[in-house]
């Protein structure tokens, strides 16, 4: 793990303390309705039909890792590099009786068998903490079976561009969507750097691994938004905020 990716995890170790200190919230939240989408769902839907082996890269705080069990999942091995987040989605899924797993790793290089799962999912806040690209998605086609698939779900590589002015969509004059990286302001990874990579960065990325696109959406609707009430007008409907991929690893 170099410099700047023990620096983003240092952030993202004190930022998942938030995971721990409403663990009875998202306990509750966990219980109710599923935290997928609707498009998520009908897309996943042929793939969770046949009880998948699913395996997460970056989980975070889990919740979707429950949402994929009750969606008829067989079970979810989940990785991430916070040992603060996964320690306490390990426990919510053991309080819920879940067959949901947790690795404290980095990814890329998750230390899973080859061709170990069925479907790979990732996203929602994951893809720009990737240094590498490429790797991450080689490390998908590693892990996913001949016949499975990789499903992303993500915010879109020009949401970093879009102001939250709430009269109009301005760009934001620090911000290119052809940089390499930058700092992220915002809560819950504020501090930390992320790396900017285009959409036909990241579906190259995809096909280069051996993987076959089978679906890729955009959406003008953000996959997230702040608790404090908050309106861009960048969110209204005019603008993409995030998308949708799916692969399929060639038998």
């Amino acid at each position: 793990m170099d410099e700047v990716v023990a620096g983003n995890r240092v952030v993202w170790e004190q930022a998942s303390q938030k995971h721990v200190h409403e663990y009875d919230e998202l306990l509750a939240e966990a219980r109710g309705d599923e935290q997928l989408f609707a498009r998520e769902r009908e897309l996943l839907a042929p793939v969770l039909a046949r009880r998948p082996v699913v395996v997460h890269f970056q989980s975070g705080h889990g919740l979707d890792d429950v949402a994929l069990v009750k969606a008829d999942a067989e079970r979810v091995v989940s990785v991430d590099y916070s040992s603060v987040a996964a320690g306490a989605a390990q426990r919510r899924a053991d309080d819920l009786g879940v067959n949901c797993r947790y690795v404290v790793a980095e990814v890329p290089g998750v230390p899973l068998k080859d061709a170990s799962a069925d479907l790979v999912y990732t996203g929602k806040g994951a893809l720009i903490w990737m240094r590498d690209i490429d790797a991450w998605a080689q490390d998908a086609a590693r892990v996913v079976r001949p016949g499975g698939h990789l499903f992303v779900y993500e915010a879109h590589p020009a949401v970093p561009l879009w102001t939250w002015d709430q009269d109009e969509p301005r760009i934001r004059p620090d911000r290119s969507y052809f940089a390499k990286s930058h700092i992220n302001d915002t809560f819950p990874g504020n501090g930390a750097q992320e790396w900017q990579w285009t959409l036909g960065q990241i579906v190259t990325a995809v096909t280069k691994a051996g993987l076959q696109l089978q679906v890729l959406e955009e959406y003008a609707e953000p996959f997230w938004r702040p608790q404090d009430d908050t309106c861009a007008a960048a969110w209204s409907g005019r603008l993409p905020n995030s998308y949708a991929l799916l692969a399929q690893r060639p038998l």
